[in-house]
């Protein structure tokens, strides 16, 4: 079975950099505890670990 990641926006966007404020975007991320599912792939845990200070990373069987 392929592996996803459920990926959940834990600390606030506010006074953060764009780039970062960018890639939760692109994570499909606004709000707070908002969660988003993912196919674990090399670019979506690039962009994870570039904001892994401001999610909350679990990995789920599809």
């Amino acid at each position: 079975m392929a592996k996803q990641l459920q990926i959940t926006l834990k600390r606030s966007l506010i006074g953060r950099p764009e780039n970062q404020r960018k890639t939760v975007q692109a994570l499909g991320l606004r709000k707070l505890n908002q969660i988003a599912i993912h196919q674990d792939n090399p670019g979506i845990r690039g962009m994870v670990t570039q904001v892994i200070h401001l999610v909350e990373l679990k990995e789920i069987e599809a």
